[in-house]
């Protein structure tokens, strides 16, 4: 006589032996949880009741730097803004003006979004963010703004996001 599994049984097995991942990563966020209040020594941002905030500065408060400013110092940007095109070259400073616009809103309630750089590419300019929400929110207010060609490309299992506007 065959005797069946129930269909509960199979789900309980699987779920005792399947491996949770996360679906992103973000190496540069710490994985302890950090002494509070914590101050950034480079831009003074406050770690407090689990977030980075902009506040004052508490004494004897430990010092760590925040992910963004870890980010800045090693160069490892988690957002690239690639923006190209022959309309690029008549509105530039407004293109920029913009995307420095977007920063500074996100960046009053939110001190890990920062532009770490914006340089000269040979078909127009490359913007790097701190923060891939960041990138994929200035892409989409340039696009909104100019429309053009917008196109976004998410590394799979990293926090890095690429984001191509053209016009």
């Amino acid at each position: 006589m065959m005797t069946r599994k129930k269909s509960t049984d199979y789900i309980r097995q699987d779920r005792k032996n399947r491996l949770l991942r996360e679906l992103v990563h973000d190496p540069y966020m710490s994985k302890l949880k950090l002494r509070e209040p914590t101050v950034c020594p480079k831009c003074s941002a406050v770690f407090h009741k689990g977030r980075w905030a902009w506040s004052d500065i508490p004494s004897q408060a430990h010092k760590e730097m925040c992910p963004a400013c870890h980010r800045i110092n090693d160069k490892v940007p988690a957002g690239f803004l690639n923006l190209s095109g022959s309309f690029l070259k008549d509105h530039r400073t407004e293109i920029l003006n913009l995307v420095n616009n977007f920063e500074n809103i996100e960046k009053q309630e939110h001190p890990l979004k920062r532009i770490m750089n914006i340089q000269e590419v040979e078909d127009g300019l490359l913007v790097t963010f701190t923060d891939p929400h960041l990138t994929r929110g200035a892409g989409e207010a340039i696009h909104h703004a100019y429309e053009g060609e917008l196109d976004f490309k998410y590394s799979k299992g990293e926090y890095i996001l690429r984001v191509n506007w053209k016009r």
